[in-house]
């Protein structure tokens, strides 16, 4: 009996250790993945059926850039309805030397600039089809996931 009982304790210490966290991580949201090819993106969100939301980022310089990141895209309501709704491109546009990108990310990042991004605006959000017309074109909203989840829902009405 004192045996069976020790038995029982040892699994009770074993779920509190590791089941709860296990447990968490079957019902968390998975993060949605972001793409930094377009063209990748675009056979994701035509075989899903999804807009693109294309962001122009400066992720090393851009103020409010980093902002939108730290306030909208990293929280878990942003991820859950982007997971559900949008297919993710960043395209970004570091200066200080250690965050180079590959010079063929940057090729890429250039064009994609020059198509929908002339103004050369940053940070800037661009919601296309996946046949790549734009929907509608944003920036940083302040509020977090709150108002730009709804901003987001409002643009790809139109």
């Amino acid at each position: 009996m004192k045996k069976r009982a020790s038995v029982i304790f040892l699994l009770g210490l074993f779920w509190l250790a590791f089941g709860q966290d296990y447990a968490l991580a079957q019902t968390a949201p998975t993060a949605p993945k972001w793409f930094t090819n377009y063209t990748e993106a675009a056979q994701v969100a035509q075989t899903e059926n999804k807009p693109i939301m294309v962001v122009f980022a400066g992720s090393d310089w851009c103020k409010p850039c980093i902002m939108l990141r730290k306030e909208v895209w990293e929280t878990e309501a942003f991820k859950q309805y982007a997971q559900q709704n949008l297919v993710l491109v960043e395209l970004d546009f570091p200066r200080f030397k250690k965050n180079q990108l590959p010079k063929e990310q940057v090729k890429h990042n250039e064009e994609m600039a020059a198509k929908y991004n002339k103004e050369g605006s940053f940070p800037l959000v661009v919601l296309t089809k996946p046949d790549g017309s734009v929907i509608a074109k944003t920036g940083y909203q302040a509020g977090g996931p709150d108002k730009y989840i709804p901003h987001l829902q409002q643009l790809l009405k139109k």
